[in-house]
């Protein structure tokens, strides 16, 4: 095994160049810390935890808090040593704890990001516009780009959202297909008359309509949907895949790499999903360049459908030398291609930073 001679932390606030509305709330800016691992050899290694309330019950203060406790005892031990002492947090701070064993995962080159081959993974484009003319155009775009799978955002009104939904139906006119997400934004009794409502032509799922923690909430809306029902904010453990698999209360669930606690952990999740007759999706689009780039390159070998992992296409600055090439409408990865921080990207969006040393620390 290796050992680490230093880590530092980042804690930055990325700005995004279009508020990411979501019913939960508006975002402007991702709330992102970086774990960025050394060995003696030269070799480096990065891990990400952007925290989103919602997403997860950590606060970026409590995952940064934790995050500076453990590695300023990490520096100096050995990889398998840090991958199990933050393994031992995956069920309270999942987010915190991936970021550390995913940038071990990095350095050690773990063979879920490497290929020998090239990777391409189709990414799904999110709608924004209001209007009928703002639609128009940005699906017009969006088609010419190559895209064919669209994230719609609801659970604000129903009867609004149904209108929504109903116009962009029509102006895709069977160009690409539908995935519309509420975000936990309706009550059951509005997520059942939403869900039993739409036209189920060109839709591809319907994305958690009720409160997380409601199961009772998902299985109903899921008994009386016309389009197949995906949990994501409901699903942070594989209990939780169990129960939606027992309760039948989705086709398709959604896991993200931050949850998960490293890409091994991530790979054996998909699979159980499989297993248990349901079909994963995987990708975050709250997430910067670091979390994407793991994502789409096990998307590659573990995903057949659009991934979700676009957050780092709504930043305003990538936080990397090289970002990740979309063509057509997905993502592009050589087999040689390697993420590279960029340092002046870090400065300018960095609102704290740690660095880690077997003889002790400093704050920046």
């Amino acid at each position: 095994m290796t050992t680490i001679s230093e880590i530092v932390l980042h804690r930055l606030r990325v700005p995004l160049t279009v508020p990411y509305k979501l019913s939960l709330v508006e975002l402007r800016a991702f709330d992102t810390i970086l774990v960025e691992v050394h060995d003696g050899d030269g070799r480096v290694g990065y891990g990400e935890a952007t925290l989103l309330t919602g997403y997860t019950q950590e606060s970026t203060n409590q995952s940064w808090d934790l995050a500076c406790r453990l590695c300023r005892d990490m520096a100096g031990k050995s990889t398998g040593d840090i991958k199990r002492r933050a393994g031992e947090h995956d069920a309270q701070a999942a987010f915190t704890s991936t970021a550390i064993t995913t940038a071990v995962e990095m350095l050690e080159a773990n063979s879920w990001l490497r290929s020998e081959q090239r990777t391409e993974v189709r990414l799904l484009a999110l709608l924004h516009g209001e209007t009928d003319g703002e639609l128009a155009d940005e699906i017009r775009i969006r088609v010419e780009q190559g895209y064919n799978t669209f994230k719609v955002k609801v659970g604000f009104h129903a009867d609004t959202d149904l209108a929504r939904v109903e116009l962009i139906q029509k102006l895709l006119a069977g160009r690409g297909q539908i995935r519309i997400d509420a975000n936990q934004g309706y009550s059951t009794v509005d997520a059942c008359r939403f869900a039993g409502a739409l036209d189920p032509q060109g839709i591809e799922l319907l994305e958690q309509t009720c409160r997380a923690g409601d199961w009772e909430a998902a299985a109903t809306v899921a008994k009386v949907s016309t389009v197949p029902m995906m949990l994501d904010e409901s699903i942070y453990t594989l209990d939780d895949v169990e129960r939606a698999a027992k309760l039948d209360a989705a086709a398709y669930i959604k896991f993200k790499l931050m949850k998960a606690g490293g890409c091994e952990k991530l790979a054996r999740a998909l699979d159980r999903i499989r297993e248990l007759g349901m079909i994963p999706v995987l990708g975050n689009g709250v997430a910067c360049d670091i979390g994407c780039w793991m994502e789409a390159r096990m998307a590659g070998e573990l995903i057949h459908n659009a991934g979700e992992m676009n957050g780092f296409l709504k930043t305003e600055h990538p936080i990397v030398e090289n970002p990740m090439p979309v063509e057509s409408g997905a993502v592009v990865l050589d087999p040689d291609y390697w993420p590279r921080l960029d340092q002046a990207a870090l400065e300018r969006y960095g609102k704290a930073t740690l660095r880690c040393l077997p003889h002790g620390s400093e704050e920046a």
